[in-house]
């Protein structure tokens, strides 16, 4: 199909003309757009721009910073702070929200994001990303550290950009999920991808299996299935991946089905899930929710979690919506003691040995 050159401001005007304070949302958008592009410049160059390797410091999480973690937070801010459309930021870098210079009007939105996901994975070039959400400013003023703590479904943006053989931002305004690709000669995100919908169903799932020892009962039974394949009670191979950067996870799946997963596991009854509910699960969600996929924390739809602090983790398993489905029914069926345990390719549905399991 011809596309055209619908470009992300032309795309936004578009989307945005029917929404109260649309136009500086789609501003804020663009400040947004054009933080990438920088910081898609310098993961390009790479070492060439001595970007790579770590620095002494951590940040909130405990982890080992990257160069390249400051200097895309760095990106962000600047990018985004002084066009009077934000009344405050929070990110992954940050142990507090960013108070802007008394000298930058404060706007309607709140922005959220994880500047650079991934980050350990910029000195083995491979494919990294960048994650942001957008909530409304609930009263006049600087915004509190309360304010920012809104459930998912309130956003009214989100998105990622990921920076591979090509840059893309995949955004939503709350109608579809749309992607662009960044043309380099001219410097503009061009709509590629518009109106992404995830396959319902898929035979293919996304999970660290180095942890295998630590997952819940429904999670191990729902990859011990797909392990069996074509043998077992799925009657289908599937395939499994693995590349430690949710934005890479998540794009394959917006372009081709599948299922991720980083579920809840026992290593620190303190930290229940690794990935960030506000800067993480809330805005990914929303992009899987609007192609049509699921998320979830296996118990709980993400998009419906109250935050309780700004840095949250929490379990994440989205993806293709018949999977997560199944997923749910397994958490549903440990959770109420019905679950059942995988069954041997000599008991499945077809086999002559068909036994009735119990509990």
């Amino acid at each position: 199909m011809h596309l055209g050159r619908t470009t992300l401001s032309k795309f936004l005007i578009q989307q945005l003309r029917d929404i109260d304070g649309g136009s500086d949302l789609g501003a804020l958008l663009v400040d947004v757009a054009a933080a990438v592009k920088t910081i898609a410049a310098m993961t390009a160059k790479g070492a060439l721009g001595g970007f790579l390797g770590e620095l002494d410091n951590l940040n909130i999480q405990g982890e080992t910073q990257k160069k390249l973690d400051v200097l895309a937070n760095e990106t962000m801010i600047r990018s985004c702070e002084w066009g009077g459309l934000v009344a405050g930021m929070v990110s992954e870098e940050l142990e507090a929200p960013y108070v802007l210079p008394s000298e930058f009007e404060r706007g309607r939105y709140l922005l959220v994001f994880d500047p650079l996901d991934g980050s350990s994975n910029t000195d083995v070039n491979v494919s990294v990303g960048s994650i942001f959400s957008v909530l409304v400013h609930p009263r006049p003023g600087s915004p509190s550290e309360h304010d920012y703590l809104q459930p998912g479904h309130r956003q009214v943006a989100a998105g990622y950009a990921i920076y591979g053989p090509a840059t893309m931002l995949v955004l939503t305004v709350g109608k579809g999920t749309h992607g662009f690709t960044l043309d380099r000669e001219i410097g503009n995100f061009i709509l590629t991808h518009p109106n992404l919908a995830i396959p319902a169903r898929s035979s293919e799932f996304a999970i660290n299996a180095s942890n295998a020892r630590f997952w819940e009962p429904p999670v191990q039974r729902y990859v011990t299935e797909c392990q069996a394949g074509l043998a077992g009670v799925r009657e289908r191979d599937f395939n499994m991946r693995w590349i430690a950067s949710m934005v890479a996870e998540v794009h394959r799946i917006l372009m081709r089905g599948g299922v991720f997963m980083y579920p809840r596991d026992t290593r620190d009854a303190s930290r229940p899930g690794r990935l960030r509910l506000l800067y993480e699960a809330n805005p990914i969600s929303l992009l899987i929710e609007q192609a049509g996929g699921r998320s979830t924390t296996g118990r709980e739809r993400i998009l419906e979690l109250a935050p309780d602090a700004l840095h949250q983790r929490v379990p994440v398993i989205l993806g293709s919506r018949e999977e997560v489905e199944r997923i749910e029914r397994y958490h549903a069926d440990f959770d109420a003691g019905t679950d059942r345990p995988f069954e041997s390719p000599l008991f499945h549905e077809r086999s002559l040995f068909r036994a009735e399991l119990t509990v």
